[in-house]
């Protein structure tokens, strides 16, 4: 009977609706265990408090590290595979970019903020969109959750569509723990993966100091040919690093956690195709890097007061980034044109916050927040020697045509705070502020050089003497911004089992600062000028939904509606001559959807988890001026998929001994979406060469394993059709491959032991 079960629930999971895993507490016991699991909450602290998930009043997903496990999560891919709503917009490695609920023009967004903030703990790491952002590991974490919608109060600009929040475990006052994993895997017929994690917690004074120290190391073959440099599998990845925290206990009221972190990722070359040469292949004439290193200090303290919890975060980090990009395909490989530049990122950030303690019908959060950060970058554009010296081009240092240094300032300063008012245990509201003050202003440093290589390149000039000019000083506008973010939701429980809510929330991102602002083009004088940059964007949701728990958890569901107002859109355009990168505003877009998350386990056993989200994106206001500027026209599809679907199918069964096996299929489904808008920025009568639509996937992956005590065995298929469908298009003319496909299929074995 159990066997007919499970082969049925297959079936109409693959066929029927695309699922995914609806996550539990990280501490919930085996479901063999009758009853035990049916009494888990799952608590989150979207809220800067810790609450039943159920009683939050805003769409939330969260995944512990037994869900991330199961399901071999290891990063923003899987994370965005199973969250309803949410697309990474992911061309290679370190190269991410979350789209929400709809809001974005396109997943690179050049010079922009990302729309979903992303933070470890309390550093955001999220950045510019078209910049290098390491793709985190995540072993050894307490929780990950994935907020949807404007977060503007609680965890400020840059927030608009929603706040992605990894949180690490902290160390353990009373007991030795240690665990390791191991996770062999083979893609296609030939690229190996190895992923190794431990991780050792000592308590080095009973209820007063414990060390937790985590490290992983991952050696991955790649599957991309690239016939520019002649090397096969391009694209492997070498990456590692770890995290040490000490945590003290001085009293039963304070604690102080000392955190250190370490991660270094290095893929070999960039995903990115061109499929005129292949499924996977591309060219270039050197390796693409995308690479990534960020190292983060961080000091938080807890002090409980009888009225409130005093909680002071202060955090260093540094970030150095590369971004080498061959930009041949700009002038369809006529002639060598490319991009080394390697960016550092120092970042302090302080938070100071009182929770409310006491019982009683009135609960507070009341925060301070300072965010200063200097992103220096060195750029250095290249031709080759051999180029050079066979049109005799002369005047050169070297192979560099143009050098040059800059760096931005940007600091934000922020008081925030949210209040919730409980008239009885089954209707309460809650409202939050945040008022903030941002400041962004760039800077060229003298002593870099440019000169006319492009334009006798592009004009096939020989035995040319090259002018080099050289660059000065510059001090760029500084941008300034005030902007009141407020949230607004009344909840109201019909019933024990569920709860129901309706919120307005808001959202803005930071001013943009061109870089380039001013720069008249080389190769078009008439061609338009470099604005300034572009002010801050916003957003208004307008959001419904009820979440349910009935028969001792053994059913839930979540559904929200939202309608989301965006307003001053940021945008990214690009100048037709020369292909130089800005940022300007243009009018509105509206989105608005559906999102649900269900999970039920009809016998034991047996759970079936879907969630899904249903969008449409568009642009509602759009002068001519804006149009022609920016490609977009009316009523213009913004960068998101339809429909967009995961989830997983489980059976968990007893083998004797107290040890349990357990079979499950997740699949994960998106639809096609456009690359950006459909017009040539700056020609609005050309339709772009480079619009195009993401293919439709379908990813399948199967699992089946055994817990033994401590020890846990998890054979996996990962695409097991082996869809090849293209995921991203990148939007610019720039690069000769611009398409990103998924992983082939990958099987493998993972083997986790905990003692």
């Amino acid at each position: 009977m159990k066997a007919q079960w499970l082969v049925s629930a297959s079936a109409v999971a693959l066929f029927a609706l695309p699922v995914s895993v609806h996550a539990q507490s990280s501490d919930t016991p085996p479901p063999t265990e009758e009853g035990a699991r049916n009494s888990e909450d799952i608590i989150v602290t979207a809220t800067r408090r810790s609450e039943r998930l159920q009683d939050v009043p805003l769409s939330v997903t969260a995944f512990g590290q037994e869900q991330l496990d199961e399901l071999g999560i290891v990063g923003y891919e899987g994370i965005a595979q199973n969250t309803p709503g949410i697309v990474i917009n992911r061309p290679t490695q370190n190269f991410n970019n979350f789209t929400a609920r709809g809001i974005n023009t396109n997943g690179y967004s050049a010079g922009l903020q990302s729309a979903v903030a992303i933070y470890i703990d309390e550093l955001p790491i999220s950045a510019n969109g078209n910049s290098t952002i390491l793709d985190p590991n995540l072993y050894d974490v307490e929780r990950v959750e994935f907020l949807r919608g404007p977060q503007g109060t609680l965890f400020g600009s840059n927030s608009l569509a929603g706040a992605m929040r990894i949180i690490t475990k902290s160390p353990d006052l009373d007991d030795f723990e240690a665990s390791a994993s191991v996770d062999l895997g083979l893609t296609g017929s030939n690229s190996v993966r190895q992923r190794y994690n431990a991780m050792v917690n000592v308590p080095i004074m009973k209820d007063g100091i414990a060390l937790r120290v985590t490290g992983y190391y991952r050696d991955e073959d790649g599957w991309i040919d690239n016939i520019g440099t002649g090397v096969e599998d391009a694209n492997s990845l070498e990456a590692y690093g770890g995290r040490a925290i000490l945590l003290l206990q001085p009293s039963d009221r304070m604690k102080v956690k000392l955190l250190a972190s370490y991660e270094n990722s290095k893929p070999a070359d960039s995903a990115l195709t061109n499929p005129l040469l292949g499924d996977f292949v591309r060219r270039s004439d050197r390796p693409d890097l995308f690479q990534g290193k960020l190292t983060n200090y961080n000091v938080t303290v807890n002090y409980e007061f009888d009225f409130a919890e005093l909680i002071s975060s202060t955090t260093l980090s540094d970030y150095d980034a590369s971004f080498y990009v061959d930009l041949a395909g700009t002038f369809a490989q006529a002639f060598p044109f490319a991009l080394d530049a390697y960016g550092y990122d120092d970042l302090f950030v302080q938070e100071t916050r009182l929770v409310s303690r006491h019982d009683g019908p009135f609960e507070w959060v009341a925060g301070f927040f300072y965010y200063d950060k200097r992103r220096t970058v060195d750029f250095a554009y290249r031709s080759t020697p051999e180029y050079l010296a066979a049109r005799r081009l002369t005047g050169l240092p070297d192979e560099y045509y143009q050098r040059f240094n800059s760096y931005s300032d940007q600091t934000e300063i922020a008081g925030f705070g949210e209040a919730t008012f409980r008239f009885n245990d089954r209707f309460w509201i809650t409202g939050g502020l945040r008022y903030g003050s941002t400041e962004v202003q760039s800077f060229t440093r003298g002593g870099g050089y440019n000169s006319n290589y492009l334009t006798a390149a592009f004009f096939n000039l020989q035995n040319f003497a090259l002018t080099v000019t050289p660059i000065n000083y510059a001090a760029g506008l500084k941008v300034k911004d005030d902007r009141l973010s407020w949230k607004g939701s009344v909840s109201w429980k019909p019933s024990d089992s569920l709860t129901t809510y309706a919120t307005i929330s808001t959202g803005f991102r930071t001013p943009v600062v061109n870089a380039f602002a001013g720069r008249v083009s080389t190769i078009n004088p008439n061609d338009l000028v470099i604005p300034d940059g572009a002010k801050s964007d916003s957003v208004t949701n307008y959001e419904i939904g009820l979440k349910g728990r009935w028969l001792n958890g053994d059913l839930t569901a979540n559904i929200a509606a939202y309608y989301i107002d965006w307003k001053d859109i940021q945008v990214q355009a690009n100048r037709v001559s020369d292909s130089v990168q800005f940022a300007t505003n243009i009018g509105g877009a509206e989105s608005y959807g559906l999102e649900y998350e269900i999970v039920a386990r009809p016998v034991r056993g047996l759970s079936i988890a879907l969630n899904g989200s249903f969008n449409r994106a568009k642009v509602t206001d759009l002068t001519p001026v804006e149009a022609a500027v920016s490609g977009a026209v009316p009523g213009a599809r913004l960068a998101s998929p339809r429909f967009q679907g995961s989830g997983t199918l489980r059976y968990d069964f007893g083998i004797g001994g107290g040890d349990t096996a357990f079979a499950a299929v997740n699949v994960s489904h998106a639809g096609s979406f456009p690359n950006q808008f459909p017009n040539v920025p700056g020609n609005p009568n050309a339709a772009s060469p480079t619009y195009d639509f993401t293919e439709a996937w379908t990813n399948v992956n199967l699992y089946a394993g055994a817990k033994f005590g401590g020890l846990d065995l998890t054979a996996y298929v990962e695409n097991l059709f082996d869809d090849k469908s293209i995921t991203y298009v990148h939007p610019e003319a720039f690069l000769d491959g611009r398409y990103a496909r998924m992983r082939p299929r990958t099987v493998g074995v993972r083997a986790n032991y905990r003692f």
